[in-house]
């Protein structure tokens, strides 16, 4: 049931816009590449630019795995810095414990491989790093400073299985007690949780499940406050998924908590939304993203996917939770399960099966062992085909 709880907080900031998808949606709401101010329209991209830079903080929202959404991230960053060249980005994606590596980055004392090793990337974030890389050299190329703006994954599953006064003091990585969630915000927590919990559980998981996604967004928006400090003439651009900023919640409601409230969140609109989702608050202005994804490196050759989201365990890997559609769920892999075997060799660690997924080709199988219900399960994880060269 512990596990169960954090699994639940992944999905909630992972997948917390999957109420919005299964509304009937138009066919559009925001044309492709422009800009729209909830409750007011249209603007254009200076006039909003101009608006943004006098703020002290812009937050950058994500889906994660859109290569697209990170391309508008960059160009955002580009522009941004182009008014205001005095920048610090806070990123969600690192905890704060490779600091220390994100500095010797920035100074250029680092190879993309040894950068990506030293920061644990297949044990902390796992998505193809291919997507981000691009904004890190373009903040190591203009010397800006980058700052990790998450805590470790244990801190957060600590949360979610015993609460914020359970946690010990000296292992909470410099956080302060989070602000109480927005009634709103617990609000939407509580569908989630019940949208995933199949019912098991009652009021104290629900407490610990919110008490998880507080300290995550306490965290970024304690780092932002931290990188503020450290640079108060600088803009501080944050980047995280959309959840944690959607609404004023989240990010924005522990920034304000802080003192901080000269603050615009952006974000990237998805095609198949509904329009209704447009209304004031949801954000200070929304992008309207292209149709397509787009691959990660579009001169690279396609890697393969598993489509599950990571944890280490002491029995192997956890599965988090399994991408619908993806070639993990074909495979009957469900979330709680704990990868114990690939390849025929023992999986210890996260990057051991990003490794062994990365290693497959188009079209290939990759056996596999879970622990499942205390049973050993054995699955086979088949890898579509590569697609056939369109002339």
């Amino acid at each position: 049931m512990l596990a169960r709880t954090f699994r639940l907080f992944s999905l909630a900031f992972a997948l917390a816009a999957i109420p919005l998808a299964h509304a009937a949606a138009p066919a559009e709401c925001i044309a492709p590449f422009s800009w729209v101010q909830p409750g007011k329209g249209p603007i254009a991209v200076r006039e909003l630019l101009q608006e943004v830079v006098a703020r002290d903080v812009v937050l950058l929202g994500e889906t994660h795995d859109n290569a697209e959404h990170h391309r508008w991230q960059l160009q955002t960053l580009i522009e941004l810095h182009a008014l205001r060249p005095a920048m610090v980005i806070v990123l969600e994606m690192f905890p704060r414990r490779v600091q220390p590596v994100l500095d010797r980055w920035v100074k250029g004392e680092l190879r993309e491989d040894e950068f990506l090793r030293l920061t644990d990337w297949a044990e902390v974030w796992t998505f193809d790093a291919r997507m981000y890389l691009p904004i890190f050299q373009f903040a190591r190329m203009n010397r800006i400073p980058l700052h990790a703006g998450n805590v470790d994954r244990a801190l957060v599953r600590s949360a979610g299985e015993r609460g914020w006064d359970a946690l010990d003091p000296d292992k909470r990585e410099g956080l302060t007690r989070p602000a109480a969630a927005d009634p709103a915000y617990r609000d939407k927590l509580r569908k989630i949780f019940g949208e995933h919990s199949r019912g098991e559980g009652g009021r104290g998981d629900l407490e610990h499940f919110v008490a998880s996604q507080l300290v995550w967004d306490a965290a970024l928006a304690q780092a932002i406050a931290g990188a503020r400090q450290a640079a108060p003439k600088a803009l501080v651009a944050a980047l995280m998924g959309n959840g944690h900023l959607m609404d004023g919640f989240g990010v924005p409601h522990q920034l304000r908590s802080l003192g901080i409230r000269e603050v615009a969140s952006l974000m990237p609109w998805e095609p198949g939304l509904p329009c209704s989702i447009l209304k004031p608050g949801v954000a200070y202005a929304v992008y309207g993203s292209s149709a397509e994804k787009g691959a990660a490196a579009a001169s690279a050759a396609p890697r393969a996917r598993l489509g599950v989201m990571l944890e280490a365990d002491p029995q192997g890997v956890r599965i988090r939770s399994v991408e619908k559609n993806s070639t993990a769920e074909a495979a009957g892999m469900r979330a709680g399960d704990v990868l114990t075997e690939i390849a025929g060799k023992p999986a210890r660690k996260p990057a051991d099966v990003v490794e062994a997924v990365q290693r497959q080709a188009p079209g290939t199988w990759l056996p596999l062992s879970v622990l499942r219900d205390g049973a050993t399960v054995p699955l086979l994880a088949k890898f579509p085909p590569a697609a056939p060269d369109v002339p």
